[in-house]
């Protein structure tokens, strides 16, 4: 693909794909904050405790093989249809092991309604898996417009269905039908838009080929998995479904900016970045690209974020929710380094370095795992603070193998590339504190903090020339 061209199509991935994740969570954000008004912390703990057996799930059916088929630069149909019927096969057999764990895993939390509840939402799994393929062609093409149209569609459609339950008393069951239905309406979608059929072959050879690069990226993304969802494991054993319907939701509101740019700046920049695998200059230039572009973004939403905490949670979700406002402020630091993590990794995968980043994971788990279980005793805001000191590992281990490879990346290279957003950040995080402090008013305390910090920061990449700040200008020039 010609170079100009690339670009364009990796603009308008990027756009698109922002559109895509951030319309969609936002229509789910809002309709979340109406469901939070309505139900109680515990509904949500009980749905959290199943995070970590559906997230594993998910891992299994996948297996890296739609990485694997993005990678394969000369994949055919041979290629998609084994892909297909493999994940269809775990899927169903996933589902089954789901289906007659439910009893063990409702005693494991001593609550008799997760049997029900965990062989109802599971079905999921089931729905979600024939889409797969649809998923991967619509990234490889770097075609997020129509998943953009299928993910807002879905959101706002399941979530009438959830609020409406939810509004007649259905508690715990009203975020079980919301999720079906959402991922329902997709597939349905997904296959109406992407009018791709599976053939009727399944290629041993095909399959030997891919398994053995996505089984490295499965062990791997098992590993981020079973990290990701054993806080909530842990802390819904350890603590009541109320600390664990804090902990979830507070955790679900970082996710929603960081999670989502880190997503769209890997699933964009993979892509991209393998049109460069044989060139390290324009690799690593456009790796800085794609970091400078996030760190710009997430650096001030994140410490925003954790300076307007108490007067969000308490004007949006009601002083029901209070409880959670300290763990946010915590996870607001750990989810702020997730992009770069992400992009680095994406590095790897470009080179082909499954294997290491195989090996770096298991390290980072280790490491993890141990914090969790030393912070542990010290109560839940111990284990947030964990996970900041985790996550600032984390990075350096990751950048650190980046710089490896490529030594225009090291990271103190790195580091010198995003300190001068991260010093804008605090710098505006000060500034609307302050206003903060001087307002009594919740609510004006929110409204205001909120347009001094997004004044405030944008004057001050101006007057500091920013480049990420011209970089976005002109990404919206040039689309207008």
């Amino acid at each position: 693909m010609p170079e100009n061209n690339l670009k364009k199509k990796t603009i308008s991935g990027v756009l698109w794909s922002g559109i895509e994740r951030f319309s969609t969570q936002g229509v789910q954000f809002l309709i979340e904050l109406l469901m939070a008004r309505l139900l109680l912390p515990s509904d949500y703990g009980i749905i959290a405790m199943l995070a970590i057996f559906i997230a594993i799930a998910r891992s299994l059916i996948d297996s890296g093989f739609s990485n694997a088929l993005i990678q394969k630069t000369d994949r055919n149909q041979d290629d998609y249809s084994t892909v297909f019927y493999f994940n269809i096969i775990v899927a169903c057999a996933v589902y089954g092991i789901l289906y007659f764990s439910a009893p063990f895993i409702a005693t494991f939390y001593d609550m008799p309604l997760l049997t029900s509840v965990t062989r109802i939402f599971s079905l999921s799994l089931l729905i979600s898996s024939i889409t797969i393929i649809h998923r991967t062609q619509l990234v490889i093409n770097i075609d997020f417009r129509t998943q953009a149209k299928v993910s807002f569609t879905a959101a706002v459609i399941s979530g009438v269905i959830g609020i409406t339950a939810a509004y007649y008393g259905q508690g715990v069951w009203a975020l079980v039908w919301q999720s079906l239905s959402n991922f329902t309406i997709q597939t349905l979608l997904l296959c109406y838009f992407v009018r791709w059929i599976p053939s009727l072959r399944f290629s041993t050879d095909s399959f030997k080929g891919m398994f053995s690069f996505g089984f490295k990226l499965l062990i791997t993304n098992l590993l981020g998995t079973i990290y990701d969802n054993l806080y909530t494991l842990v802390i819904g054993k350890k603590f009541a479904a109320t600390d664990l319907g804090h902990y979830s939701k507070a955790d679900q509101l970082v996710r929603f900016p960081t999670n989502n740019l880190a997503f769209i700046m890997s699933r964009v920049s993979y892509p991209t970045l393998v049109n460069f695998k044989n060139d390290d200059l324009k690799l690593a230039t456009a790796y800085k690209k794609f970091l400078i572009m996030s760190s710009f973004v997430v650096f001030p939403l994140m410490i925003g974020f954790a300076v307007l905490a108490q007067p969000f949670i308490v004007v949006l979700f009601t002083e029901k929710w209070v409880g959670m406002v300290l763990i946010l402020q915590l996870l607001c630091i750990d989810w702020m380094w997730d992009p770069m993590c992400k992009i680095n990794t994406n590095i790897l995968l470009v080179k082909g370095k499954s294997g290491l980043i195989l090996r770096l994971e298991i390290i980072k788990r280790i490491i993890s795992i141990t914090i969790l279980f030393a912070s542990l005793p010290f109560g839940i805001i111990a284990v947030c603070i964990g996970r900041v000191i985790y996550s600032l590992i984390s990075v350096y281990i990751n950048s650190y193998y980046t710089g490896r490879m490529l030594p225009e990346l090291s990271y103190f290279r790195q580091m010198r590339m995003v300190l001068p957003y991260l010093l804008l950040a605090i710098i505006m995080g000060a500034i609307v504190y302050c206003v903060h402090f001087i307002i009594s008013s919740m609510i004006l305390q929110l409204i205001i903090g909120i347009l001094v910090g997004m004044a405030s920061y944008y004057l001050m990449a101006m007057l500091f020339h920013l480049e990420a700040l011209h970089e976005t200008i002109n990404i919206i020039k040039s689309k207008l």
